[in-house]
């Protein structure tokens, strides 16, 4: 065949253009079609290479290299507007250059696709922690959704009694990735398959922009880098870091990081780690609850202790500070791209984190994490 290509270089350049990226492009959908495959030859054996050699290529980098390269992207897509815009008022940009852009840009596109997929994106398609932890059911009832709530209430009372009153001495941004460091390593020791190496977490340094855009955290599928944005309280933080970290180590849906990440938090000796955990926990289980029976979740909020109330507090303080009109149109395009890589429910599937843990505390117990 490289012969007959030789003979017709138009043929060949086409080719080489088109040909590989759209076969490579047919290639990884098809590959993604199959989660057991994914599960068995991708997430835990090639992958967990991939990102672990790739963390530790940037691990000694004290920023964000990802975080470079996107504002790098940034300014590059805004010159190249800007050189559209030159053209169109000089009346030199037609047709053909429309239509050359477009399929510039879409085999930009193909390309990304592939190496996205190869990096991380496969992920999306596993079996995933259901299947590791033989968590069969994730349905469950109004009531199974009250008592859990309710039991979350006296959960997160206890621990935020425990770390004591207002004057509590929050870590450092670098202690609390230690910390969280050190939970999946405890993690590790009661699920072997959960394992954590060459850490590279890294402060965002778009935190302005990511907190207006109202994210509290983003994983760099191509650096391997997971960025926490520092700008949130600093009990949420975390939790935040342990959510992550799962993404990290090839959990790419929303609800199982959370899943992970709450793992990893439950089974640590810290408090602080296990409180930012069942704080965003209620927070979300309640939530729900209000869409169903308002006045139990009203309930469960006047039982909560006067410190826990106040971090709430903060905490709604501090999102409705972030606010803006920008904010609901990124959402809409991060739900866009959820749905497109299997999360049906998009944006929501965070949510989905109070099924995977009312199944796992069906299997374990409450306290399964002693």
């Amino acid at each position: 065949m490289h012969n007959k290509l030789q003979k017709y270089p138009f043929v060949s350049r086409l080719f080489l253009k088109w040909g590989i990226p759209l076969m490579l492009s047919v290639l990884c959908w098809l590959i993604s079609m199959h989660p057991a495959y994914i599960e068995n030859q991708y997430s835990t054996s090639i992958y967990p290479k991939i990102a672990s050699f790739s963390r530790k290529l940037l691990v000694s980098i004290p920023f964000s290299v990802g975080d470079v390269c996107y504002a790098l992207l940034i300014l590059w897509v805004i010159k190249y507007l800007i050189q559209i815009i030159i053209l169109i008022i000089k009346g030199k940009f037609g047709w053909v250059n429309l239509l050359n852009l477009f399929l510039g840009l879409l085999k930009k596109c193909l390309w990304l696709y592939v190496v996205f997929n190869v990096l991380w994106g496969f992920n999306y398609g596993r079996l995933g922690i259901a299947h590791q932890l033989h968590l069969n059911n994730t349905h469950y009832t109004d009531a199974d959704l009250q008592e859990f709530t309710c039991n979350l209430v006296e959960e997160i009372n206890k621990t935020r009694k425990q770390l004591g009153d207002s004057n509590y001495h929050y870590p450092t941004n670098k202690q609390v990735f230690a910390l969280s460091i050190n939970a999946y390593d405890s993690l590790c020791l009661k699920y072997p398959f959960i394992n954590y190496v060459h850490p590279s977490i890294k402060p965002s340094l778009l935190t302005t922009i990511v907190s207006y855009a109202g994210y509290s955290g983003y994983y760099n599928p191509f650096t391997g880098e997971a960025q926490v944005n520092t700008d949130l309280p600093l009990f949420y933080l975390p939790f935040v870091t342990c959510h992550e970290m799962a993404h990290q180590i090839g959990y790419a849906s929303e609800s199982e990081a959370s899943f992970v990440g709450y793992l990893a938090a439950i089974h640590s000796k810290n408090v602080l780690l296990r409180y930012g955990s069942l704080f965003e926990l209620f927070t979300v289980a309640n939530n729900e609850l209000m869409k169903k029976d308002f006045w139990a979740a009203l309930l469960n909020i006047k039982s909560l202790s006067p410190m826990v109330r106040r971090d709430r507090r903060i905490f709604r303080e501090y999102i409705l500070g972030k606010q803006n009109s920008v904010e609901p149109i990124i959402k809409n395009v991060y739900d866009q791209y959820l749905k497109a890589n299997k999360q049906k429910t998009g944006i929501d599937s965070y949510d989905e984190v109070v099924g995977w843990v009312i199944a796992y505390r069906r299997v374990n117990g409450k306290d399964s994490n002693e």
